[in-house]
């Protein structure tokens, strides 16, 4: 099989790319800009494109696909040649679903929760030494690609992003999988400049629901309102699984869990976290995993990348690093951190960096979402704001948007500034972001915070 991909080296395209090649595929590919660590992997593949920019010439009838990236637009003249050839073309979630048609399909769904979730199961089935294939949206610690496919396991495991497919398929990725069986976590409105309305949105996982296969499993949070009336009028014919959040309480290293009838021990914590782990805990059991192994699989677990990740503990200092950045996210999150460290002082910083949290109209989403931390501050950058073409954002604009006593500042020093302004003996430093505050490296941070002490 000889395939190419048109935007190879975007964060999910050169996964895929990567593990077809490894699956004995003939990979080329194209793109007119390709950053680290997607470069690096596509080279030591032998995968990574001679020279950027597009050209006809690289299309050709020997080619029995070619997968098109969102970086790419319509009128991508690879994609123009494609067409004229005749080639099938392919979103990466189409072509996903056609390596993985013939295996039982998994995917985990929702507005908030989905890479936990993921990594849960995959941690909990590499414990237990049970063979899987999977596709997860964000990197992983220990793992190389985030792409896994073979014609041998049983199991395919995906996170289903809502998020369009590619510039000629404007439908929600998770439309394209037709799981087995899927799990919901939550639904909170994001991506407003695809769904524009909450109804709309909403709308986007009634459809998913109405696409898993016949006879299969949903396994929905059902403390999640929406969610729950979804279930409940799908007339699909499903094995409906609810979940919730379990009884637990904290620990000095993470969590005791309590369920049925017995105690775990878990190195993660949050109530949010602990929903997580149920509903992986039964999507585990859809597989034929009981209730007990999961958990017990579950005790080292330490949570997925930049989830409420540690990044340093010290001399009664402690700082977090975390994904968050929508408002559901945002208040989970920091609402975890203070429940975990009730006798400190909690201090929060985020940073506005997507498209919706950009945006005027979504801003009063976010209010009361970081009102569990004792002080709060809010970043974002007119740079990013103009790039992105939006309308000029206001800082007056953010701090109603937040409400409450939240600050708000647009230059990463002035972060830094509030930072180092603070007395850091027994406090928590929470810092969010899908970006990194336009170059704050956390580590070099944490070890200058640290030596202050």
């Amino acid at each position: 099989m000889q395939v190419h991909f048109i935007a190879i080296g975007g964060s999910a395209m050169h996964n895929l790319a990567i593990a077809l090649s490894r699956k004995g595929f003939q990979v080329t590919g194209s793109d007119d800009e390709i950053f680290e660590p997607s470069r690096t992997r596509l080279e030591k593949q032998g995968i990574l494109p001679q020279q950027l920019g597009w050209a006809a010439n690289r299309i050709h009838a020997g080619l029995s696909a070619v997968i098109l990236g969102m970086h790419a637009r319509a009128d991508n003249p690879e994609l123009i040649a494609a067409k004229e050839l005749g080639i099938p073309i392919y979103s990466y979630p189409e072509y996903l679903y056609e390596q993985s048609k013939d295996q039982i399909r998994i995917v985990i769904g929702g507005s908030h929760g989905k890479t936990t979730i993921t990594s849960m199961l995959l941690h909990a089935v590499a414990k237990l030494q049970i063979d899987v294939d999977y596709m997860v949206g964000a990197q992983l610690e220990g793992y190389d690609c985030m792409v896994k496919l073979t014609k041998e396991a049983k199991f395919m495991i995906l996170e289903g992003d809502e998020y369009l497919s590619s510039p000629i398929d404007r439908r929600p990725k998770f439309h394209l999988y037709k799981p087995n069986i899927a799990l919901l976590s939550g639904i909170a409105w994001d991506h407003i400049n695809v769904f524009p309305t909450f109804e709309n949105y909403i709308e986007q996982f009634e459809i998913f629901i109405s696409l898993i296969e016949p006879n299969g499993s949903l396994v929905y949070n059902s403390e999640d309102i929406h969610i729950q009336k979804l279930a409940a009028s799908s007339s699909a014919q499903l094995h409906l699984v609810p979940y919730a959040t379990p009884k637990f309480e904290p620990t000095a290293t993470g969590t005791l869990l309590y369920f049925d009838g017995q105690q775990y021990p878990l190195n993660i914590f949050g109530a949010h976290n602990l929903q997580n782990l149920m509903g992986a805990m039964y999507v585990a059991q859809q597989m034929g995993i009981s209730e007990s192994s999961f958990l017990t699989a579950m005790a080292d677990f330490t949570g997925a990348g930049k989830r409420l990740q540690k990044v340093i503990e010290k001399d009664g200092f402690v700082m977090y690093k975390d994904f968050a950045h929508s408002p559901s996210k945002l208040k989970a999150t920091t609402t975890a951190v203070k429940q975990q460290y009730p006798d400190r002082e909690v201090i929060a910083c985020m940073e506005l960096h997507t498209f919706s949290s950009l945006q005027q109209a979504f801003l009063p989403q976010y209010n009361g979402a970081m009102s569990a931390a004792d002080k709060a501050l809010v970043y974002f950058s007119p740079e990013v704001v103009a790039h992105k073409k939006l309308p000029v954002l206001d800082i007056n604009d953010v701090q109603r948007g937040f409400g409450g006593d939240v600050q708000v500042c647009t230059k990463t020093q002035d972060v830094l500034d509030f930072i180092n302004e603070q007395n850091w003996n027994n406090k928590v430093l929470l810092m969010m972001s899908s970006g990194n505050f336009d170059g704050i490296d956390y580590d070099d941070l944490a070890v200058r915070l640290q030596a202050k002490l």
